[in-house]
């Protein structure tokens, strides 16, 4: 008999998990995995993927207002949002199927059901009972929404699980967090005319990215029409007669919502796994711990992705599962480089950043100069809206080397990635200028900045 059953075993068929399965089985690999949900994961089944269709949607009324100072005479639209919530499963449930689809093209056995660590090499499924040997396990069980801390009553608000599959669209909407996820949802539900309210522990949005963005965001929200109530928290929801959530806060009056969505952070998935039991080390939020090579304290099992929370974003958690099957199976041993990460916000306007914050570089000793732009794009001084995009570069003053860009505006993602590869790269601010402005364009505007901000 031999000593194991698969060369590989994948708990979670998320991006990261189905990424190493695939190119492990590609390098000979026995692989098997195990989803106790949907193939697919969190960006591709309540994340991502259908977040950014809900943005999309959330669009088109201004675009069908700008289009009158453009000449286009056109009837007030409406909006049903069952068409688009259905609209959007069926693109989920396609994603699925194509991500079930590459594991069986590259040989993977898929197991639909949980699978728990038993030791450092076995698991166990928990339908059948039955138990695997394997050499390796790597886990990509992901995140999970999470109220922090937990209030009476936190069972009446809903996650960004559920957000996607409301039965019909709500009047109002308090929204409890102040993370790009809370923001994008705010943002999205705003504009397809629901009343949106966003509380908030913090005196601002947005922690961790640039402050200038994190103002400017704010400011622009706020003209949407989103409410804020920052520096509060909610201490218990009541449930009303009529169905009415009323939120009572640490301060000020109550606030009443027909659905109260809780955006308050991720917790790694690891909850009942086993993982302890096995010697797994975890951290203080339950993230598997791993050195650099995705490596957790028993030498056998691996884990990437936001379980580990490292950097917790679709893109890392593929590269992760691509070096560590690469690494294991493929005898091309590399690692993934979490240095130098663009990532984006898909609020209206969105952002885009790559690199450090204002704050982050000063923060590091360098000696900098800022450049800065904000203008009114094209497209709104013709169709009168109030709109502005606003730019940052973060230069290193003794090498010329930019630190971190930072964008505000339409498509302010596509830019980004683009930018991402010169600064990964280490361009300078002299090759930001060197470079030919793409003109009329907005992105023109990253290489005509040539004074410094004062002070």
């Amino acid at each position: 008999m031999a000593e194991f059953d698969v060369d590989l075993f994948v708990i979670g068929a998320g991006s990261g998990g189905t990424r190493a399965a695939r190119i492990a089985a590609g390098h000979g690999a026995r692989v098997m995995i195990a989803e106790e949900d949907r193939i697919g994961g969190t960006c591709v089944i309540r994340g991502c993927v259908p977040k950014k269709l809900f943005v999309y949607a959330s669009r088109f009324a201004e675009d069908v207002e700008d289009a009158a100072g453009f000449g286009w005479t056109v009837p007030t639209p409406s909006f049903d949002w069952p068409t688009l919530r259905d609209a959007v499963a069926n693109e989920v449930s396609r994603l699925s199927g194509l991500y079930r689809k590459g594991l069986n093209g590259a040989g993977v056995t898929i197991r639909e059901e949980r699978a728990t660590v038993v030791d450092a090499h076995t698991v166990r499924l928990a339908k059948s009972g039955e138990t695997i040997r394997a050499r390796h396990i790597l886990v990509a069980t992901g995140g999970w929404p999470a109220f922090d801390p937990p209030i009476p009553g936190g069972e009446l608000g809903i996650s960004s699980n559920e957000i996607f599959h409301l039965p019909s669209l709500p009047k109002r909407m308090l929204v409890v967090g102040g993370g790009y996820i809370a923001l994008e949802f705010a943002s999205l539900f705003v504009r397809l005319g629901v009343e949106v309210t966003v509380l908030h522990r913090g005196d601002n949005v947005l922690r961790g990215f640039d402050e200038d963005i994190r103002n400017r965001l704010r400011d622009a929200l706020d003209h949407a029409g989103i409410r804020f109530r920052l520096g509060c928290t909610v201490e218990r929801i009541e449930l009303l007669a009529d169905g009415t959530r009323r939120a009572h806060c640490a301060s000020g009056d109550p606030i009443d919502a027909d659905v109260v969505l809780v955006a308050t952070g991720r917790r790694p998935n690891t909850r009942g796994l086993g993982l302890a039991e096995a010697g797994v080390a975890l951290g203080p939020v339950g993230e598997v711990l791993v050195d650099a090579d995705s490596a957790s304290s028993v030498p056998s099992i691996h884990a990437v992705g936001d379980v580990t929370n490292r950097v917790n974003l679709t893109p890392v958690a593929i590269r992760e599962g691509h070096a560590f099957a690469d690494s294991t199976f493929g005898n091309k041993p590399w690692r993934m480089d979490h240095g130098m990460i663009a990532s984006a916000v898909f609020t209206t306007p969105e952002i885009g950043t790559v690199g450090l914050s204002e704050v982050q570089a000063a923060a590091a000793g360098q000696e900098l100069r800022i450049f800065e732009s904000a203008f009114r794009p094209m497209k709104a001084t013709i169709s009168g809206r109030n709109e502005r995009v606003y730019m940052k570069l973060v230069v290193d003053a003794k090498t010329d080397k930019v630190l971190g860009v930072h964008i505000l505006g339409h498509d302010a993602g596509e830019i980004i990635q683009a930018v991402a590869i010169a600064v990964t790269m280490g361009a300078t601010k002299a090759d930001f200028d060197r470079t030919i402005a793409l003109h009329p364009s907005a992105a023109e505007e990253l290489v005509t900045m040539r004074t410094p901000r004062a002070g």
